[in-house]
C-alpha cells in the first residue's frame, strides 16, 4: 500500500482513495510512506494533515488554493474525541488585512475554500498515542443556504472591522460560526494592516477558523 503518484481525476476517485485509509492508524499510515512519527504535535503542528494529503494525493501544498484545485475541492482533518465532537477549531485560511478595493465575501479565499470539502475524522484525544490514532470515514460537505449566510455574515463584519483599522481588537469571540485569529510560528512574525487613524501597522499575521460549535453540526449532519 502506498500514497498515489499523481492527483485523483475525479471526485469519485478522491473519495476512493480516502475510503481506502480509513481505519487506518496515522502510525500504519506513516509506516508504509516511510514517514517519521513526531512523539507530540508541538512542533509538528500541521503533521497529521499533511500525512492525509500525501495519501490523498492533493497538489496544492502551501498554496492559496483548493487543496484540489482540479476538482474544486477542499480538504480538511478534524480531529475529534470519543463522542465525535470536535476538539478545536478549522483553519481556513490566512485573512488578507490590507484588502483590495472591491473584495467581497463570494470572491472571498474563505468561500472558495470552503465552497466543497472534504472532511476526514482523526481521533484526537491526548491519552491516545499520536501512531495509535485512527483516521475516521471521511465525507463531502457543501454549506447549505442557512450556513453560507451564516458564514458571509461573519465573513463580512470581520472584514469591515479589518477595514475600519479594528484588527488588533477582534478577539476570538467575534462571529458566530467563523473567527479570526493570530495565526503565525511565534510572535515574532508581523505582517501590514491598517491601524484606527488610517495609517499601516505591523501586527501579526490573521487566520480564518471555523468554530467548534458549526463543525459539531456539520459532523452531526454527516453521521446521523
Amino acid at each position: 500500500m502506498q500514497p498515489p503518484a499523481i492527483p485523483p481525476s475525479s471526485i469519485d476517485s478522491l473519495a476512493e482513495l480516502a475510503n481506502a485509509i480509513a481505519g487506518y492508524t496515522l502510525g500504519e499510515l506513516a509506516q508504509f510512506a516511510s514517514i517519521e512519527i513526531p512523539t507530540n504535535f508541538q512542533r509538528h503542528k500541521g503533521w497529521s494533515g499533511q500525512l492525509i494529503e500525501l495519501w490523498l494525493g492533493a497538489s496544492a501544498g502551501s498554496k492559496p488554493i483548493q487543496d484540489f484545485p482540479e476538482l474544486g475541492i477542499e480538504l480538511k482533518t478534524i480531529p475529534i474525541d470519543a463522542l465525535g465532537r470536535p476538539l478545536e477549531t478549522t483553519y481556513v485560511c490566512y485573512a488578507p488585512l490590507l484588502l483590495k478595493p472591491g473584495e467581497c465575501w463570494e470572491t472571498s479565499n474563505v468561500r472558495n475554500k470552503l465552497n466543497l470539502v472534504l472532511w476526514v475524522p482523526i481521533e484526537g484525544e491526548r491519552s491516545i498515542p499520536i501512531h495509535d490514532r485512527r483516521v475516521g470515514t471521511p465525507f463531502l460537505w457543501q454549506p447549505n443556504e442557512q450556513e453560507s449566510a451564516q458564514l458571509a455574515q461573519d465573513w463580512n463584519e470581520l472584514s469591515e472591522l479589518i477595514m475600519s483599522g479594528k484588527v488588533e481588537s477582534i478577539t476570538s469571540r467575534h462571529g458566530n460560526v467563523l473567527q479570526l485569529r493570530p495565526k503565525a510560528a511565534n510572535g515574532s512574525v508581523l505582517t501590514d494592516a491598517i491601524g484606527e487613524e488610517g495609517q499601516r501597522i505591523q501586527t501579526r499575521p490573521r487566520g480564518f477558523y471555523l468554530k467548534k460549535a458549526f463543525t459539531q453540526n456539520i459532523l452531526l449532519s454527516a453521521f446521523t
